[in-house]
């Protein structure tokens, strides 16, 4: 019964970090970095169900069967060059480095985020109000 309740959860937290990241990479979209210096890295929030192996290995699991688990890796996108020679941070060449975010991606990505995480809160939702029911059932006897 609160298995039920459990998985819901596990996608909303799911969700959350993916709104996290997209909104992360969003505000790194445009900071620029000097030459030689070191770049944000896009992340990226890969998924997958936790399925009955899991399910075996409880005690190092706070995810339950049938439940999401997430994991953050970054994103191999090449930095964006952009021609602006009079930026204190352009190299010899006169480019300037940011970060390899296509902040469409990164919208596309935050809206389905939210959409999905109001998915799961009406699944989570839907699931308590039949327990309420259940338990006010069981009561009137």
């Amino acid at each position: 019964m609160w298995q039920t309740l459990a998985i819901s959860q596990s996608g909303m937290d799911v969700e959350q970090l993916r709104a996290e990241v997209a909104s992360r990479n969003i505000a790194n979209a445009n900071v620029a970095a000097a030459p030689g210096a070191v770049l944000a890295k896009p992340m990226r929030v890969v998924t997958q169900p936790a399925g009955f192996g899991q399910a075996l290995d409880r005690a190092s699991s706070d995810v339950p069967a049938g439940g999401v688990r997430a994991a953050l890796v970054e994103s191999d996108a090449q930095p964006r060059k952009v021609l602006d020679p009079s930026n204190p941070l352009a190299d010899a060449q006169g480019y300037v480095q940011y970060a390899g975010v296509n902040t469409l991606d990164e919208m596309f990505s935050l809206t389905m985020a939210v959409r999905s995480y109001e998915a799961n809160v009406t699944a989570f939702n839907a699931a308590r109000s039949m327990m309420q029911k259940a338990l006010d059932i069981g009561g009137k006897q």
